[in-house]
């Protein structure tokens, strides 16, 4: 078992792995534009508050399923219930949600890239135009920077969870963590960053609404990945002698003190450029931010550093935003592909070829639903509007289905796995965190399951019948 190749080789390796997946660029804009829009420091406390009391257990649960069972979350949902049909269906919804998350994903990844290469070719100047954008989604240059994405985790998943995963993650997460802090260091030298770090750290209870609490848990629940299958996934990689509980606290810490750095970024580099921002009117869009609102903020800094610097700066930024989402894509496909090879006992390169040639496809209808193609243009009609395939899917599957995915993973250990399981899991080397054994399991199986279900019926009153 120690050398296993379809095994992270040491605890910091899954760590990196397993951070590289929650990072994405919502850490990297929508949590601290969410945190000055919504109470500032009030909103901080709420998100960490969540992080701990109902975030962490259902990652040691996650994380527990599926170093028990060594499967993917089909194949640990039918173990944990040997096999009874409704919970067997539940685990197949916990693969099709992240290969539907995936599709949209790689669009935002290419997005990404592309921006990234218009910068380094000298089109700062271009990128902050208001219209540049619509239409760089609708170009055929989209296509060859999705051919470059889908080779980069074709590369990356090849290897396998050792040679692949593990390896890019000790190099990619490194390099996040230093482009992040250096941008953030920077940003805090500039003339007025002090006000984005007010409103950033100001507690502002009069602020607080449910919409904000609800804002704040769904914002520590996706950035921790709950609910994609990811850290089943990841956790049957995990080896018997790993602490399973340091790995789940350092994976929570590591998520959350990335968000919280990228505040130290993100707002004081509004602030600074635009003084008289208005945290209330800032777009609730990650997409509108990073790809409308920024490039802006570095045109701005052309008059005191020069229009090479400025883009070097816009560079690093994009890079920043790509590894993120390049690493979160990679684990977000290694899901499917780990289940196809179990269930079809195919080799994997070729469950890699078949998931990676079905996300292929899916992504291409989503590029093509911003205009090109009108059924995938008005793929749905719901509250009151026209939906894109791309809407649908980030509507649906990511906003949507993860709260009720983590509902099913508390029900399933709750009723089927139960207690005694979960705890000789927890506690397999000799664990001194009883206390939080006991502590997990009294939330899974009373109030966090209430909190996702309320979660998820107000999510789906707001999204489809409002």
């Amino acid at each position: 078992m120690q050398n296993n190749p379809d095994q992270f080789s040491s605890k910091i390796g899954f760590v990196l792995a397993a951070a590289g997946s929650a990072v994405g660029i919502g850490n990297l804009v929508g949590f601290p534009v969410a945190a000055a829009k919504n109470g500032g420091g009030a909103f901080l406390l709420l998100y960490i508050f969540f992080v701990v009391a109902i975030c962490l257990p259902l990652i040691l649960a996650e994380l527990s399923l599926g170093r028990a069972t060594g499967k993917s979350p089909l194949g640990a949902f039918r173990e944990i219930s040997k096999g009874h049909k409704g919970w067997v269906l539940a685990g197949a919804l916990s693969l099709v949600t992240p290969f539907m998350i995936a599709v949209f994903y790689s669009v935002l990844t290419v997005w990404l890239l592309g921006y990234l290469v218009l910068v380094l070719g000298g089109k700062l100047d271009q990128l902050a135009t208001p219209v540049y954008f619509g239409g760089f989604i609708t170009s055929p240059w989209i296509f060859a920077y999705l051919a470059a994405v889908i080779a980069m985790v074709i590369f990356v998943l090849k290897g396998g969870v050792r040679d692949g995963i593990e390896k890019a993650s000790r190099l990619l997460m490194p390099m996040l963590f230093i482009m992040l802090i250096g941008l953030a260091v920077f940003v805090l030298t500039l003339p007025n960053a002090t006000a984005g770090l007010k409103f950033y750290f100001t507690p502002q209870v009069d602020r607080i609404t449910w919409s904000v609490v609800n804002g704040a848990l769904s914002q520590a629940f996706f950035s921790l990945s709950l609910g994609m299958g990811i850290l089943i996934t990841y956790g049957s990689y995990l080896r018997k002698q790993d602490n399973l509980v340091q790995s789940a606290k350092m994976l929570a810490c590591t998520d959350t003190g990335v968000a919280l750095v990228a505040g130290l970024m993100t707002l004081p580099a509004i602030f600074a450029i635009y003084p008289n921002t208005n945290p209330s009117e800032l777009s609730d869009s990650s997409v509108g931010l990073i790809f409308s609102f920024f490039p802006n903020i570095f045109m701005a800094m052309v008059p005191k550093f020069g229009y090479a610097v400025s883009s070097l700066i816009a560079a690093t930024f994009f890079l920043l935003a790509f590894v993120a989402a390049i690493t979160s894509l990679v684990s977000i496909i290694e899901v499917p592909v780990a289940a196809l090879k179990a269930e079809s006992k195919k080799t994997r390169n070729a469950a890699l070829g078949f998931v990676i040639a079905a996300v292929s496809i899916g992504a291409i209808f989503s590029a093509l639903s911003f205009g090109q193609v009108k059924w995938l243009s008005e793929f749905a009609f719901y509250s009151g509007a026209n939906k894109s395939l791309f809407d649908v899917l980030v509507d649906v599957f990511y906003d949507t289905i993860l709260p009720f995915n983590g509902l099913l993973i508390c029900l399933l250990v709750v009723w089927q796995w139960k207690r005694h399981n979960m705890a000789a899991e927890m506690l397999s080397n000799n664990s001194s965190s009883g206390w939080l054994e006991r502590y997990t399991h009294f939330a899974i199986a009373f109030w966090i399951p209430v909190i996702l279900a309320t979660v998820f019926v107000i999510t789906v009153i707001n999204k489809f019948m409002s």
